[in-house]
C-alpha cells in the first residue's frame, strides 16, 4: 500500500515538476535517484554520430546544436555500444536505420533476454525486441538496450533482489499511454532489481529499459550537473532554444 501511495503522490507531482524543470532527485529505498521527464510533445532526440564522426560527450552533441540556434535541455547515455562507440543493437536516427535490431541471446547485460528498444514516435514506448521484430512501430529515433528492467507491470523475471552486482545505473520508463518517458540515473550503487522496482513501484511504469551502468552520466543544467567520464556511445537528450 506504501508503494502505491508514493506512485500516486509521482503521478501528481511529476508532470508539474516538469513544466518547470524536468529533473529531480529523489529517495527509494535509502538510494537517491535524479529523474527527468519528458512529454511527448516535447523536442526528444538521440544522437550519435555527426560529421567528423562520434559525437561522444554532451558538449560535441551542444556543439552540433549550436548550427540552429539550440542546445540540450538534459541529456544521458542511451544505450550500449562496442569499443569503436558503434551501438551494440538497433539505433534508428531520423527515421535511418543506423544499426541492425539484435534478437539472439548473448553475454552481458544486453544479452539477457528479454531486452528491448525505447523507441521515439508519435508516442514513446519500450519495446521488448523479438516484438519489436514482429511488428516494428513507427520511429523517429530508436535506442536497444537491455535487459528489459519492467515489462507490462512485471519485473524482469531473471531480475535477483538480494544481488549483490551494484552499480550506478541509468535507464528510462514509460507511461501506459505512451506520452511520458521518464530517465533516471542512480545516484548511489544499486542492484537491477532495486532499480527496476524504482519504475515501478515509485514511478508507476508499466515498462522500463536498462540503458547501461558504469558509465551511467546525466547533463541536465538546471539542477547544475554535468557529468564528464569516458566517451560514449548513443546519448538521448531534449533539444530547447539556445538563450
Amino acid at each position: 500500500m506504501k508503494m502505491l501511495r508514493l506512485a500516486a503522490l509521482f503521478a501528481l507531482l511529476l508532470p508539474q515538476v516538469a513544466a518547470a524543470n524536468p529533473c529531480q532527485t529523489v529517495s527509494f529505498e535509502d538510494i537517491s535517484f535524479t529523474t527527468c521527464e519528458v512529454g511527448v510533445e516535447e523536442d526528444l532526440r538521440l544522437f550519435h554520430s555527426g560529421p567528423s564522426g562520434v559525437l561522444g560527450s554532451f558538449s560535441a552533441v551542444n556543439s552540433q546544436l549550436a548550427a540552429e540556434g539550440k542546445t540540450l535541455g538534459f541529456a544521458m547515455n542511451a544505450g550500449m555500444y562496442h569499443a569503436n562507440r558503434a551501438p551494440v543493437g538497433l539505433l534508428i536516427d531520423q527515421g535511418v536505420e543506423q544499426s541492425e535490431l539484435v534478437t539472439a541471446e548473448g553475454p552481458g547485460n544486453f544479452g539477457l533476454l528479454p531486452n528491448g528498444v525505447f523507441c521515439i514516435g508519435e508516442r514513446f514506448s519500450v519495446v521488448e525486441s523479438r516484438a519489436f521484430a514482429q511488428n516494428p512501430p513507427a520511429c523517429r529515433f530508436a535506442s536497444q538496450s537491455g535487459p528489459m528492467l519492467v515489462i507490462g507491470g512485471a519485473l524482469h523475471p531473471r531480475l535477483i533482489p538480494d544481488s549483490d552486482s551494484t552499480y550506478i545505473r541509468n535507464g528510462v520508463g514509460v507511461s501506459a499511454d505512451g506520452r511520458r518517458a521518464v530517465f533516471v540515473i542512480s545516484n548511489g550503487r544499486v542492484n537491477f532489481h532495486r532499480f527496476a522496482r524504482f519504475f515501478r513501484d515509485a514511478l508507476g511504469l508499466p515498462d522500463a529499459l536498462y540503458f547501461d551502468g558504469k558509465i551511467s552520466r546525466l547533463y541536465a543544467p538546471a539542477i547544475r550537473r554535468n557529468d564528464l567520464g569516458f566517451a560514449m556511445g548513443p546519448i538521448v537528450g531534449t533539444v530547447v532554444n539556445k538563450d
